[in-house]
């Protein structure tokens, strides 16, 4: 009987050192096709309405193995995205996103401040992936020191991978894991490995924004004033003389 129970303890102890070894493994092919993949940033079109082009070039062997893919966008308060118009791309588009949080689309740029989506990609047959966001630009208050534009400036999303063969990433301290939604349901966390912006290299992509010149407040006040009541006289004696009311 001991002899038995000595053989089976064996045999548990064996399947659990396997399995150990296969889970490190597997997360050292994770951070090895971490490492070999990139994320690039595109703004294209003008004006207040861009649209956001995102590429990523993942290891085939990772879509192979049935790796998991998320893009970890960190917006600046000087843009928003448009749920609806979201919503209603999600249907022809190889993406699914998720928001952080709820997004006004009338607050200006200093009453707000910044959010985050999570891209799912809804297709991994190419290594290459590409992704196309429509971003608008919120309002910004007026310049008092002579400027018409301003800058908003935002980085390439994060890269994050994960793998159900791998389950115990905070064992690597050295690499960076993030905790982030599963699925785009968000029903679920899940620890990430994240491909830092120190190994992107990316530069950081900036886009122009008109703005108003906060010189000429009283001047445009005044003077809007100034017509308003003179259409306003104007008006009162046509509706008198004719007798219109």
């Amino acid at each position: 009987m001991y002899f038995e129970l000595f053989f089976v303890l064996i045999c548990l102890s064996k399947c659990y050192c396997l399995d150990r070894e296969d889970d490190q493994d597997q997360c050292a092919l994770l951070i090895k096709w971490l490492h070999s993949s990139s994320v690039s940033l595109e703004v294209s079109k003008k004006g207040f309405h861009r649209e956001v082009t995102t590429t990523v070039d993942v290891r085939p062997e990772a879509l192979s193995s049935g790796a998991s893919v998320l893009l970890l966008h960190r917006w600046p308060r000087g843009v928003f995205v448009d749920p609806y118009q979201l919503a209603s791309l999600s249907d022809h588009s190889n993406w699914e996103i998720l928001l952080d949080s709820a997004i006004d689309l009338e607050l200006p740029a200093h009453k707000t401040s910044g959010f985050s989506t999570y891209m799912f990609p809804t297709t991994l047959l190419p290594n290459i992936l590409k992704f196309k966001i429509p971003v608008h630009g919120r309002y910004h208050e007026s310049s008092f020191a002579g400027e018409t534009f301003t800058s908003v400036h935002f980085e390439p999303p994060e890269l994050l991978l994960r793998t159900k063969k791998c389950t115990d990433l905070h064992r690597f301290e050295s690499y960076p894991v993030v905790d982030a939604p599963c699925t785009v349901s968000n029903s679920s966390t899940c620890s990430w490995f994240k491909k830092s912006q120190q190994q992107e290299g990316s530069s950081i992509i900036s886009m122009m924004l008109p703005v108003g010149d906060g010189s000429a407040t009283k001047l445009v006040c005044s003077g809007t004033l100034l017509v308003t009541g003179i259409c306003s006289v104007a008006l009162s004696k046509y509706i008198l003389k004719h007798r219109i009311i």
